[in-house]
Formats: C-alpha cells, structure tokens, sequence
C-alpha cells in the first residue's frame, strides 16, 4: 500500500506542526516540571528553617545561590551564545550556500532560536556550577573582617589570604576553565578545511580566544606567590623544612611566577599578531618558551634547594623558620600556653597530701567509658527498643559537692521493635521518643564491680531531678515523626503496662493547611495525607538527628563527634555540640589535616532534646572569622548564654588533641631547636585490651597547685620522641571565667617520671598482678585494661588504672574487679581504689614491705598452689592442709570453671544463682588455705 500516496501535501504539513508543537509542549512541561521541583524543595527547605527559627540563614543563602546563579547564567550563556553565534557567521562567510548543510541557511528566527537554546543550556549548566562551589566565598568577601595582623612578606592583612584570594583564584579557575573549553570547541570548528588559515573571521575569534586565557594565566600567575606562603612546596619534587614561603621561593619561584605571567601576556598578543599575518607556525614560539619558562623555574628551584639552601639550610632558612614557628604559633592559639616546671614524681605521697586533695581523689575516674556503654546497655535500656549510643563524662553540683559524672541519654531505636510491631503508625505517630538518661559516679563501684547510679530506672530517679525526661532530638538515625495526632505516644513501660504522653512543645511543622500537602509529598508518605489519625493539631518533627539538624542549618560548621548530653536546672535535656570554623589561608602556619591550618572552636551549639530548639552560643567573639559568619547571618548567634548551660561547656577533645600536638613540636622557641626537632614531644601509648593504642585527652577533676579549689581539666601527658617516660603534660581549663586557659607542667629532663606504656609494662612484669591477671582471663573471660590515668597531685605523680573483667558470652556484662595503683617504684592492685591507695601510702610510708602485698578480691596462685618457699614447720603451723602440687592444675581449672558460672549468672541476671556459684567459691577457697 501506497501510504504517502494516501496523505496530500497539506495533511504533511499538519503533522509537521502538529510534530513541532508537541515539541514546544513537552520541552515546556519539561522545563516547568524542573521549575517546579526547585520551587517546591525551596519552599519545604524554607517552612523547615522558619520552624527553627531561621528562616532569614535560609533567605541569605539563597540569595547568595540566586546572584551567584544569575552571574553563572548570564556569562556561561552570553559567551556560548557569542561563540556559537560567531562560529555560524565565520562559516556564512567563508563557505558557499551550496558547500553548507541546509540548517545554516534556514530562517534567521529558527537559527537565532536554536542558538539561544544552547546558549540557555549552557548557562543553566554554568549557574548550576557558580553558585554550588561560590556562594559562601561570595557572602565571606562581602562582609568579611580583618585581623590586624600582617604577612611579613607582602604586608597584607590574614584577611587577604582567608576570604580575598580564595574568591580571586575562583573567579579565574571558573573562567579559565570555560576559556579552555571554548578554545577547544573554536579550534575543533575552525579546522574544518583549515578555515583559519583563510578567514578573517576566524583568526580575529581564535586570536581573542587565546588572548582571554592568557590574561587569565597571568593574573594566576600574579597571584601564585602569595600561595606560596601557604605550602611548604618549592617545586613539584621537593618540600622545604619551612611551611610558608622559604628561602628558594623568594630567590626562584616568585621572580618564575612574574615571568611566566608576563610570557602568558605576551605570548597572547603574539598569538594575535600570528594570526592576523598568517605566520601560523609562529603561534607556537610563545607556547613553547611558556613551557620551557616553566621547565627553567623549576630546575633552577631544584638546583637551588639542592646545592644553595640544603648544604647551609638553616642559615639560608633561618628567617623563614621564624615566621614559620610564630605564625603557626598564633593560628592554634599556643603563644599565650602558661609554661611551669613541675619537680616530677616526689617522694611526698602522705596522709596529708591525701586529705588536701580530697575532691580530687574522690573524682579519679575508677570506671572507664568504654566498657561503661556496654554495662548501660544492659542494665540500665529494659526493652530492646532503648539504646545507648555513647557514655558522656561531666561534672555537677550533687548536694552541694563538686562531682565529675558519666551519664547518656536512653534514646529511642525504633528498628529494634519486634517485626509485627513495624507498622507505619508505630513507626511515624506511636513510638516517637526515647526516655530519660542514667547517670552514675566516675569512682563509685559496688560489690559486683557495677557502677554507683546517680540517676537510674524509669522513670528517672536520683540526685538529679530530670523534669522532662522525653527525648525527642539525639544522636540516634531517628525517622521523621508526627505528633499531637490521634495516637497516644509511648513514653515508656511501667510494669504490665505502658505509660504515653502528649507533645506539649509547638515547634515542629504544623501540617495544617498546604503543609499536610506538601509534606506528604517531601516524605513520599501518602498515608500521612489521608490518615484520619492526622489532624491540623499535628506536627511533623523533622531531621532529629541532633548533627544532621544543626548541619542543615548551617553547614559552614564542622562539628564534633562526640555530642554530650546536659541535665539544664529546670530539670530539662539538652544536647551540647562544639563547633568548629576552619580555614586553609593563615599564612605560615603548618597544616593539620589535609591544607587545613585554622580552627577555631568558634560555637557551641545547644539542641532541647524535647522541642528540638536549636541555639548557637558564641565562644570566640574576638575571632574575626566568626565575626565574618556574624556578620553575613546576624540572626544565627547567641551572645547571652545561661548560666547553667556554660557551666557545662567542656573544651573540645578534637581540638584540644589538634593543639596538643602541634604544641608537641612547636614549643621549642629556640630556632636550632626547633629546626632539629631535637625536643619532639609525643603522646603516650596505653594498653587497651591486648593492644596498645595512642592515649586520648581525658577529663579529670584535680586541684592546680597554685589554686585552692578544684576544677574540670582536660588533660594530656607527653612522652619524648622514640621514649617512655614522660616529660610533661598540657592542660586546658573548663570551669567559668578560666575556661579555655592551656597550661603545660614540664618535668626534669634529668629525672625520670614513669610515662603511661612504663607502668603498662610494670603491670605486666609486676609477677603478682599478672599472675592475677592471667587467672581471672581464663575459664572463657576476658581482662579489660581501662584507661589508664596520670593523675598530678601536687608535686608527685599518681597512676591509677581499673581492670574489668568480662565473659565472652555475646550477653557479657563487664565488671571492675580490681584496681591498679601506681606511684613512683611502688605497683599494687586491690579490690577497690581506696583499699589500693591505703596499701601505696603504706608502701611510701614505710609501714609494709612490698614482697607482703598481695591482691584481694579473687583467687590468686599462691591461694590454689600455696608457697613453696615457706618451710615445711612454718607450713604446718599456718596451713595444715597444703594441697598436693599434683592437684594445683586440677583446682586451676576448678576455680575457672566455677568463675566462668559467676560470670554467666550475673551476665543473665540470675542473681541468687551467682550468689550460690560465689558461696560455693569462698568454700573452696577457705578449704585451699586450711
């Protein structure tokens, strides 16, 4: 069958324009759908930052992405449009009618049309690029702050290198990279048939072409030498021992980046001329020598830094090293480090020393925060559904005292309910909240090696009152919630029932009205729009993820890993997070991570765990970077902070452990010193488990010696480099107006003071304790070494380190069986702290001899195996009974065997049954040594 012969010319046409115009439709739907999905995240994202009250972080932003998109658009579209349109009109020119495809020639209305089109593609691409990777530079450089503080080299303010060069360098690598790309797309159209050796046209577009780009390589070049001051790169083989600008870049690398700009300029203009007189292989002299400029700079970089500066380098260096060693000072904060000497281990322990320091000894920290979250877990959660993400160590006032406490929030995981249980009503309105925290004493144990509550069960009791226990807001993967709905919430179970409660806070997203629409959309949740359980009295909770809320509000932060819960005076919870500023522009300081060498704990962000209110508390008000982010969002900070929060705050581990380490290095002020790293101090190393791994900053409640009250200090000791012993420790106070202030203690060089791996390694050779160890390790348990803690008191040195125990079943409970105390030669280890600490003064008191102690609280070798050097009068007169030798293997495994059904009956909570397996333990033994 004919079909075109079925069809006249004019029903052709009618589908041709019934072709174009489903065309124009669906691109315009097309462009209306994105439209409209960019409008409607707007919109979602803006509802959600006014629920918080931040509706106006949200509209700076924004208008920051729109101006930068709108500059992105307008040049990414204006030159594709430009290159386009003359890349047509070059070829209109050189060619004839007929040597052309007929859509050069069609109608100029259509061709313009299909030009715009590329020309818009191409500048929605840009605007999508623009304003992803400017806007924050864009709000930095319009608003920023100065410090007052200038570069010795070029005398320009820090502010330069933090917000002005970072904006310069990208404005030119987003031009230069759109340059490169249009030189590309010119040279592959005007090398069809050679057409820029014959078109006037082309040459001129080429020639301009090349003349942008090499104006963009200079100013690149122009601004090299001020990142020179950035890195510690002379060439792309070698490092200086100067991070900054040294010696070689001053003598070479500057003068190279003014030639090469200055060869980038010319060799443009050179381009150009080429062109114009046809001399095209002349085009190639100004590359080459571009290249070959480049090659020189850096072989006569590498000449320099091999036979110039490294023969005499700290001579050549000296000044460099200067700027290097005070500026990275500056940037970490460690110029204004209080330095005293401390005497070292003294022989001064006494009853006395004891007494003057009782809050400090009241406050060692006897349990350990690791093993801690699995004991809190088990004991302290009652359904399945309850969860402990991390154990958190403070300090209160409890009846009057100054205590330093570990507590955690008992937050709420809903994938842990039974299988039927995971309903979307559970799921979204039921199971909203987790409940509660527990709390207990950093050095109180019971019998069973527990710890002491200080606030336990549910709902809450203690010595702290908890008002409003319900944690809606935590560090948990929580699922966005509804509440106020039809559903009375689960608050937690009493007994044979559960108790619910209802959301009294109005600060979620209220789905009345548009909301409710909107909403079910953005959750993808068609049961939330028709739900007959939903009501206009309901709100939606969104993002409660605690660090997901406060990075989606301002996610020019980072913020620490670790979160920390709060009991505020009203009884209320709140969650504090450190934030933190970090930049890469302060000039000769060494980097920490990555290009970074700023950081400052600019914020403390405090989240209601109940409302979710979020509040961003100004810890840095001096910081000129922090003042910038004021600046561009002036609603976003808090200056007033409530008492009972600051007294809270706690100087960062993170940065702490950032500063403490440079402080390793950068303490030597003696130049030679520093060049040499002869005095390197590291951290210290500590055996957890059966490894040993690098020590972390930990808090201790401790009297300074030339203060009469004790305070919060987060502390950390420091080893030689390559050695054990420790040379010192640094400190950072945490308590009211003191807060913040660094302190280092430097011990004598000429005496030693036992480093933390050293009384590691005497635990372990003490033939006493490891034989205890060892015992209690086998009949399927294992030994836990906790943290161990270098505690100054005075002028001397204590050690203290708990040991848990803890069976291998997967529902094991770990228990503090012993504690180890350490101080000068002397090494025991007791039941308890207290009883540990009587034997030392004992010991440095001279009341005992050491070859007398021996551990109590469990079986020991000697009680299974008696001793063999005791003579066989004496012998009978103390121990009638002495087992056989040949049965000490026998009763080994004995005694293992009954402990390992200890562990398991208190693991499985079958108290009676563990006390019968105790009785029956003591039994045996009073049999042993009878």
């Amino acid at each position: 069958m004919d079909f075109k012969g079925n069809i006249n010319h004019n029903q052709m046409k009618k589908l041709q324009k019934l072709g174009s115009w489903s065309g124009v439709i669906i691109g315009i739907l097309l462009l209306l759908f994105i439209l409209g999905a960019v409008a409607f995240q707007w919109i979602t994202e803006y509802i959600w930052m006014d629920s918080v009250a931040f509706g106006n972080v949200f509209k700076t932003v924004l208008g920051s992405k729109l101006m930068l998109g709108a500059a992105g658009f307008v040049i990414f579209g204006f030159v594709t449009w430009l290159t386009v349109f003359w890349v047509r009109r070059s070829y209109l020119s050189h060619f004839d009618p007929n040597q052309l495809p007929a859509f050069f020639y069609q109608k100029k209305m259509a061709m313009n049309a299909i030009i715009i089109a590329i020309a818009v593609f191409a500048g929605l691409l840009g605007s999508v690029i623009v304003q992803g990777v400017g806007w924050e530079p864009l709000l930095k450089i319009l608003n920023y702050e100065t410090f007052g503080e200038s570069d010795p080299i070029f005398n320009r303010d820090i502010s330069f290198y933090m917000f002005v060069l970072p904006f310069l360098e990208m404005i030119i690598n987003i031009l230069l990279g759109l340059g490169f790309f249009m030189l590309v797309v010119v040279v592959a159209a005007y090398s069809v048939f050679n057409i820029y050796r014959m078109n006037r046209s082309a040459q001129i577009h080429l020639g301009l072409t090349i003349a942008i780009i090499g104006l963009l390589l200079a100013g690149t070049h122009l601004l090299s030498p001020f990142q020179m001051l950035l890195s510690n790169k002379v060439n792309i083989f070698q490092e200086s021992v100067v991070h900054g600008l040294s010696y070689t870049d001053r003598i070479i690398n500057i003068p190279v980046s003014y030639i090469l700009a200055a060869v980038a300029i010319i060799g443009a203009v050179w381009v150009i001329f080429a062109l114009r007189k046809g001399k095209f292989n002349a085009m190639l002299i100004p590359i080459v020598a571009y290249i070959a400029v480049i090659i020189l700079g850096q072989g006569a970089s590498v000449l320099v830094q091999n036979y110039l500066v490294e023969p005499n380098e700290f001579q050549r260096e000296q000044p460099y090293l200067q700027y290097n060693l005070d500026y990275t000072r500056q940037a970490y904060e460690l110029e204004n480090i209080d330095v005293s000497e401390h005497p070292g281990n003294q022989a001064s322990l006494d009853e006395d020393m004891i007494e003057n320091n009782e809050l400090t000894i009241n406050n060692v920290r006897i349990n350990d925060a690791r093993p801690l979250l699995d004991i809190y877990n088990q004991l302290q959660t009652f359904r399945t559904y309850y969860q402990f993400n991390d154990i958190d160590v403070d300090r209160y006032e409890i009846d009057g005292e100054y205590q330093q406490v570990f507590l955690g929030a008992r937050e709420l995981n809903t994938a842990d309910l039974p299988e039927q249980a995971q309903t979307w009503v559970n799921r979204t309105l039921r199971y909203t909240h987790g409940y509660g925290i527990a709390m207990s004493q950093v050095n109180g144990i019971t019998s069973q090696g527990q710890p002491e509550y200080i606030v336990k069960n549910l709902p809450p009791k203690g010595e702290i009152d908890v008002a409003r226990p319900q944690v809606y807001f935590g560090e948990m993967s929580y699922p966005n919630v509804i509440v106020n709905s039809e559903v009375d919430e689960f608050d937690y179970p009493s007994g044979d029932e559960n108790m619910t409660n209802l959301y009294e806070a109005d600060k979620g997203i209220s789905l009345s009205g548009w909301n409710r629409l909107l909403f079910s959309i953005n959750e993808g949740s068609f049961r939330m729009l028709v739900s007959d359980q939903v009501s206009n009295d309901s709100q939606l909770l969104d993002t409660r993820n605690i660090v997901d809320r406060i990075n989606r509000i301002a996610p020019f932060f980072e913020y620490d890993e670790d979160p920390y819960i709060i009991v505020r005076d009203d009884g209320t919870l709140a969650w504090i997070i450190d934030a933190y500023l970090v930049e890469q522009g302060y000039p000769y300081a060494e980097n920490y991570e990555d290009n970074r060498n700023y950081i400052k704990n600019a914020a403390k962000v405090m989240v209601d765990a109940y409302t979710g209110e979020v509040n961003f508390f100004v810890t840095e008000p001096d910081d000129p970077l922090l003042q910038t982010y004021q600046n561009i969002f002036p609603d976003l900070f808090t200056t007033e902070i409530p008492e009972d929060v600051e007294s809270h705050f706690r100087y960062p581990e993170g940065l702490f452990k950032i500063q403490a380490n440079k402080y390793g290095t950068y303490h030597m002020t003696n130049l030679e010193i520093f060049y040499n790293r002869e005095d390197r101090w590291e951290f210290p190393t500590e055996h957890y488990y059966n490894e040993d791994i690098e020590m972390e900053p930990y808090y201790v409640t401790m009297k300074l010696p030339e203060y009469d009250e004790e305070e919060f200090i987060l502390m950390m000791p420091y080893t030689p480099k390559n050695r054990q012993n420790m040379i010192g420790w640094i400190g950072v106070r945490n308590d009211g107006e003191h807060y913040g202030e660094k302190f280092v203690y430097r011990f004598p060089k000429q005496e030693n003071v036992y480093g933390p791996q050293q009384i590691e390694n005497r635990i372990n050779q003490d033939s006493v304790i490891s034989q205890e160890l060892n015992l209690w390790s086998q009949g399927g348990s294992q030994v836990i070494r906790g943290n161990l803690l270098s505690i100054p008191i005075n002028d001397t040195m204590l050690y203290v380190e708990p040991i848990y125990i803890e069976s291998s079943n997967e529902t094991s409970l770990p228990e503090v069986k012993q504690v180890v105390v350490a101080y000068q030669d002397y090494i025991v280890m007791e039941a308890t702290f207290d009883e540990a600490l009587e034997r030392i003064l004992e010991l440095a008191g001279g009341e005992i001899d050491e070859r007398d102690l021996q551990p109590e609280g469990g079986p020991s070798i000697e009680d299974i195996e008696g001793d063999p050097e005791v003579p066989a009068e004496s012998e009978e007169e103390e121990t009638p009974a002495q087992v056989p030798s040949g049965d000490s293997d026998l009763l080994l495994q004995e005694f293992s065997e009954l402990f390992g059904g200890y562990q398991d009956a208190l693991s499985n909570g079958s108290w009676e049954e563990a006390a019968k397996i105790m009785s029956e333990i003591e039994k045996r033994l009073e049999q042993v040594n009878q």
